[in-house]
């Protein structure tokens, strides 16, 4: 089991957390977990609109609105009901099945740095995404093709016509 999933399960137990649906992991743990850089930590976590009221209602003072997406923090955990007001369901697809928590998929973790990437550490995060994204899935037979023609692209702007490639 990964380090992450089992770290995160230990500080449900302790801080005696409970929810009707599975949470769903995201931020920097949810890096972490996909070994795209080390997470703080806090620990996020998205939750159906029951959960969340569930929480307000045991622990009011602990309430954030950030935007209009209402959170509470409890301990180390940020629980929100949405980001960048998208909700349990839209996070939900897609997500890896951790047993008792579920892990945000790689496309919709992409999506909130989307979102947030005015803000400085969301736009590098969106920079490490970009590099796992190209080692993980880049074809690479076509990228050692193109490293070929390195110098052509840096001369031509990117962009060769009619194979006329200048590496020299």
């Amino acid at each position: 089991m990964n380090d992450i999933v089992e770290n995160v399960k230990e500080a449900i137990l302790k801080s005696n957390l409970q929810f009707s649906s599975k949470p769903i992991l995201i931020g920097g743990q949810a890096m972490e977990y996909y070994g795209i850089r080390k997470s703080g930590k806090d620990i996020d976590f998205v939750v159906t609109d029951k959960d969340y009221q569930s929480l307000v209602e045991k622990y009011p003072e602990k309430r954030k609105d950030l935007y209009g997406d209402l959170g509470v923090t409890i301990d180390e955990f940020e629980i929100w009901r949405s980001i960048a007001h998208l909700d349990y369901d839209f996070f939900r697809k897609e997500a890896v099945d951790e047993e008792e928590i579920f892990v945000i998929s790689i496309d919709r973790l992409l999506w909130t740095r989307v979102c947030a990437m005015d803000v400085e550490k969301y736009l590098n995060d969106l920079k490490l995404m970009k590099e796992y994204y190209y080692k993980k899935y880049t074809n690479q037979q076509y990228h050692q093709e193109a490293m070929l023609h390195e110098n052509s692209y840096r001369k031509m702007n990117g962009v060769v016509w009619g194979g006329m490639y200048e590496d020299d």
